[in-house]
């Protein structure tokens, strides 16, 4: 099927017969790690749908396609369901910016919210092995952050940069503050700076002045020998008071809109007890581990948390869609997320 005939196809199905709405739906997005087990179509209008099928007020969706009539469709679509759409993608290189601009047009062709990028796609304790190679990145991350910041102004359009696991909450505020635009802000993931040992509620008070969009999720945790397990779970089965986080950051951006980022996976290992953990954390000291052992060790998991990895695909998957929706219900009865 060429790229033309797609986009005809996509559009013929978009104005057909609407879809029932589902019987619950939440005015809570997913992101596509939502159904990592899954795995539907990264195509945005495809996820859009089966989102929507799934309970959602709206997506984060990768753009492959920047035909203007696929935008056109895309933001038909999204107005139809009643959904928003957050577009991800890389920030610019230090030394080409054209790819990063591009997906700034078509996000705003296509109706999007904003945009939702990372500075690192892993995690900071794993990825560097000297202290060095962090300072190279942060270097980088600088210079590619200033290239996005200019564009992001000419174009005033809005970018979420995500705490990725890689920057504290004492790095991220002041870098923020930095480049002190409003189209240049916070994606904020309310758990994974539980894994650089960041206290929940301290993240979303000091990030919560730059909050442009957001990823919901809950936390169990569990110890192990070098550390701690961090496992996300559905929304209200975790250790997180969510309705006070969700305040926090409302009051900064009130109409904030909240993407649910539920991975159904094996717990994360936070390996904070070995000395390669700490390479790159010069500025931390011992308060940090303590505080956050002790969080451990006072909110033990309600039930075992699950080992996908262990399960049938068949099992996995009925997990996944489970999940999924007993956190569609929270958010909507429980955090007031309505559509």
């Amino acid at each position: 099927m060429t790229r033309r005939t797609f986009i005809a196809a996509t559009a013929a199905a978009g104005a057909a017969a609407q879809p029932s709405p589902p019987a619950v739906r939440s005015g809570m997005g997913f992101s596509p790690d939502c159904f990592v087990i899954a795995r539907p179509s990264r195509d945005a209008i495809q996820y859009l749908e089966y989102a929507y099928s799934r309970g959602a007020g709206g997506v984060q969706a990768g753009l492959m396609n920047f035909e203007p009539e696929y935008l056109r469709t895309l933001r038909q679509r999204s107005e139809q369901l009643g959904m928003y759409l957050e577009i991800s993608t890389m920030l610019p290189k230090p030394d080409d910016s054209s790819m990063f601009e591009k997906v700034v047009r078509a996000a705003k062709e296509c109706g999007a919210y904003c945009l939702r990028s990372v500075c690192l796609s892993g995690r900071r304790y794993e990825t560097f092995n000297t202290l060095e190679e962090w300072k190279t990145f942060v270097s980088t991350s600088h210079a590619r952050l200033e290239r996005a910041a200019r564009i992001l102004e000419k174009e005033r359009f809005p970018l979420g940069l995500e705490n990725h696991k890689d920057w504290t909450v004492e790095e991220m505020a002041p870098l923020m503050k930095k480049f002190s635009s409003e189209y240049l802000g916070t994606c904020i993931d309310w758990g994974n700076n539980v894994s650089l040992l960041d206290d929940p509620y301290e993240l979303a008070e000091a990030l919560g002045p730059f909050i442009v969009n957001a990823h919901i999720k809950d936390m169990a945790l569990e110890e192990y020998e070098d550390g701690f397990l961090l496992a996300e779970v559905p929304l209200g089965e975790g250790y997180f008071d969510l309705k006070r986080i969700a305040a926090t950051l409302q009051k900064h951006r009130p109409k904030v809109k909240f993407s649910l980022d539920m991975l159904t996976r094996n717990p994360l290992k936070i390996p904070c007890l070995t000395e390669k953990y700490w390479v790159t954390f010069t500025g931390r000291n011992g308060k940090y581990l303590a505080r956050t052992l002790a969080a451990v060790r006072a909110n033990k998991p309600r039930s075992p948390v699950p080992r996908p990895e262990s399960m049938d695909q068949a099992a996995r998957l009925q997990l996944e869609q489970e999940n999924v929706r007993k956190s569609v219900l929270y958010a909507r009865d429980e955090l007031g997320l309505k559509v």
